[in-house]
C-alpha cells in the first residue's frame, strides 16, 4: 500500500447504520465443496431475511469472479487473493449494518481464519456446509467433478486440490441428511439469538 494512502474517517458509523436498519451486521460465511449447496442454502435463507425486513446481501462464488475476481484464476495463490478480497468487500458490507451470505468454497483454513479476523468478535460466523464428496460428485449440478475426473479441470477442490474442513464452525449443517428448508431453520435459529 502506498504510503500516500491515508483513512478518512466519516460521520456516519457502523452503529447508526445498524439502528436505521433495526438488526445487527455480520458475514455468514458458508464452506463447504463444490455441490455441497452453499449457494443453494444462502439463496433460500436470503429469501426468508427478505420475509423478515432484515437487509443481507449475498456474495456468490461464480458470480465474484465474473466480475470482482475475473482476473484470478485457480491456483493456490488465486484462491488466496480471491477470498482475501471478498474478504474485504464483506467487511465493507457489515460496516453499512448488512448481513451479508458469503457462499465460497475457500478450502484453505488461513483464509477463512484471516477474514475472521478482518472483523469484531461475533460478526464472522463460518458456516459448514458439511456434504460428503460422493454426494457432492453425485450432484454435480454444473458437471466440474466430472471434468475434473476426466483431467479437464486442474486444482479442483476435493481431487487435485487439497479442503480443509472447519474444526470449529459456528453453524455445522449436514446436508446429505437435512433439507434445504432445515438448513435455512437451523440458520435463522443462530441468528435470532445472537445478531437479529
Amino acid at each position: 500500500m502506498s504510503s500516500n494512502v491515508v483513512w478518512h474517517q466519516h460521520q456516519v458509523g457502523h452503529q447508526q447504520r445498524q439502528q436505521l436498519k433495526g438488526h445487527g451486521a455480520a458475514v455468514l460465511w458458508f464452506t463447504g465443496l463444490s455441490g455441497s449447496g452453499k449457494s443453494t442454502i444462502a439463496n433460500a435463507l436470503e429469501q426468508q431475511l427478505l420475509q423478515r425486513n432484515i437487509h443481507s446481501y449475498l456474495l456468490d462464488g461464480d458470480n465474484v469472479r465474473h466480475g470482482l475476481n475475473g482476473d484470478l484464476g485457480f491456483s493456490d495463490d488465486d484462491r488466496v487473493e480471491n477470498i482475501r478480497r471478498v474478504g474485504e468487500v464483506s467487511k465493507l458490507f457489515v460496516d453499512s449494518g448488512t448481513l451479508v451470505l458469503s457462499a465460497f468454497i475457500s478450502p484453505f483454513q488461513a483464509d477463512r481464519d484471516s477474514v475472521r479476523e478482518l472483523l469484531a468478535p461475533g460478526q464472522f460466523i463460518e458456516v459448514f456446509v458439511d456434504t460428503p464428496l460422493e454426494v457432492c460428485e453425485g450432484r454435480d449440478p454444473k458437471g466440474l467433478y466430472k471434468k475434473a475426473r476426466a483431467g479437464e479441470i486442474r486444482h479442483f477442490t476435493g481431487i487435485d486440490s487439497d479442503y480443509q474442513r472447519p474444526q470449529q464452525p459456528e453453524i455445522h449443517l449436514h446436508t446429505a441428511q437435512q433439507s434445504v428448508q432445515q438448513s435455512v431453520e437451523q440458520i435463522l435459529a443462530y441468528l435470532q439469538q445472537r445478531v437479529l
